[in-house]
């Protein structure tokens, strides 16, 4: 069976042909750093690393790019609020979103191109763009002109004429310039007083926002693509605009797919700030196991949207203690059992299974129900060994079936290696290393954390920066990760080490 995946620019599912044979080049929209990542977030990343994932299993090279917006309208806000430089800003939560990441096991792209370091690039296309009769200069501002792309609304599956009711001729932008037409956006900005810029042909100004993603696609990884994704909110304008940039630029496809990630609802609501019931990864993670997270994301199918409860939360929690059990199979039992660790796995029907679920759009829900299958037997099988009965299956067997899970979590991500269980005021770290037999098992009181986080505070108050600083490395070094927080709160929370 083939892969085959739904192409949101078709809305079918088509099967997956790269343009060079076992070589996938992949781009997804990554995030604006001004504040802590949130669920939505989350989904959208772990989703993106399990199809990442899945295509190197499959035996494909995958150059993977995520951008980083570090120059927009809401950093710039954030950055005057707390009297910072944008660079200040953006490097701080660039380093929180690198955190959140590695909390929840989802790999490092091979590239994270910023915006600010693509500002040539977005000026040769939106010059190409001018050039070619296609964007037009109002004041020190550069607007799209979407009249002049056929194809606008191709991705979206929207019409001009649809969108255009109650809109037309010529209408003033939010500074009072006008431009040609409702629909058209900014490809470039004239810079505001006190605001950072950059010099162009137009004057100092800063790039649009769908114009980076344009100059970073073409950078990085060229012309065209394989793969472009991203959250379903981002198919229009954002992906829409990007298209017509592209390839009204270049005349060739920006992407051969497209994919979107369904929302994270919170009560059935679309998780957003101004709901108020926006939940920060981190905050998340104070109560729940990141590969319990992951769990719960992946139980889904990832167009499909998500509701966060308690209750889906804890369901997760049980059904991850249940792999994680099975991933430590081998640490627990391989005395018992004579294993050989170095046996080879082979093909098996489960790993049919897996491979035809996963070549049905990535269909997460029906992998993950193989998986608790061998979680299970794995289960029934430490119950034997722990009461003394005999086995169920022979030593072979119980190898190949611990391997097996072991395959298929490594390519969903789930891994013993990130989790941590709080019991009776003790953190309780367990790092498996994963390719041997041995792992680490340390065992921190909570009130010798809680103490050393309390004179770390008096520390800071006294100003000796040099012995705050101490107090938190030697508590990275033993597993736990501070996080300060607004009002001088710290939290504290589990890292692999």
């Amino acid at each position: 069976m083939s892969l085959r995946l739904f192409n949101t620019l078709s809305r079918q599912k088509e099967v997956f042909i790269p343009l060079t044979d076992k070589r996938v080049k992949i781009y997804v929209c990554g995030v604006t750093v001004y504040d802590f990542c949130h669920l939505g977030h989350a989904r959208a990343y772990i989703v993106w690393d399990v199809v990442r994932r899945y295509l190197e299993f499959c035996g494909y090279n995958v150059e993977y790019v995520q951008n980083i917006t570090d120059v927009d309208d809401k950093i710039l806000k954030r950055a005057q609020e707390e009297n910072v430089t944008i660079t200040e800003l953006t490097d701080r939560f660039i380093q929180e979103y690198n955190k959140d990441m590695a909390s929840l096991n989802i790999k490092t792209a091979d590239r994270y191109p910023k915006a600010t370091e693509h500002i040539q690039g977005m000026i040769e296309i939106i010059q190409s763009l001018i050039d070619k009769d296609i964007a037009y200069v109002v004041g020190g501002d550069v607007y799209y002109a979407v009249q002049k792309f056929p194809s606008y609304g191709k991705l979206s599956h929207r019409s001009l004429d649809s969108m255009q009711a109650g809109a037309s001729g010529r209408v003033a932008d939010s500074e009072g310039e006008v431009k040609r037409y409702p629909f058209d956006f900014a490809l470039w900005k004239a810079a505001k007083p006190g605001e950072p810029y950059w010099s162009s042909p137009w004057g100092n100004g800063r790039p649009g926002w769908h114009i980076e993603c344009s100059a970073m696609v073409k950078s990085c990884l060229g012309e065209t693509i394989d793969i472009h994704a991203g959250g379903a909110d981002l198919q229009f304008p954002h992906h829409e605009n990007e298209i017509a940039q592209s390839e009204a630029h270049t005349g060739k496809p920006l992407a051969r797919y497209w994919m979107h990630n369904g929302f994270v609802n919170i009560g059935g609501q679309k998780m957003s700030k101004s709901l108020k019931n926006f939940k920060t990864i981190r905050s998340v993670l104070e109560y729940y196991d990141p590969m319990a997270v992951r769990l719960f994301i992946l139980q889904a199918h990832y167009r499909q949207p998500i509701d966060f409860t308690e209750e889906a939360m804890d369901s997760a929690t049980k059904s991850w203690q249940l792999i994680h059990e099975g991933l430590r199979f081998n640490l627990d039992f391989a005395a018992k059992m004579d294993w050989c660790k170095d046996q080879e796995l082979k093909d098996n029907q489960y790993l049919q299974d897996f491979r035809a679920a996963m070549d049905d759009d990535f269909n997460t829900p029906v992998a993950l129900s193989i998986v608790f299958e061998l979680a299970k037997i794995l289960k029934k099988e430490r119950n034997m060994l722990e009461h003394g009965s005999a086995n169920h299956l022979n030593s072979h067997e119980v190898i190949q079936i611990q391997q097996t899970l072991q395959k298929i979590c490594d390519t969903l991500g789930l891994t013993a290696a990130n989790s941590a269980t709080r019991q009776s005021g003790t953190l309780t770290i367990q790092a498996e290393l994963l390719d041997t037999n041995h792992h680490i098992n340390q065992t921190i009181p909570e009130e010798e954390i809680q103490l050393l986080i309390a004179q770390r505070k008096e520390a800071k108050k006294q100003k000796n920066y040099q012995e705050a600083d101490r107090i938190r490395d030697e508590l990275k070094a033993k597993g736990i990760e501070l996080i300060d927080q607004k009002g001088g709160d710290t939290l504290w929370r589990y890292i692999s080490t």
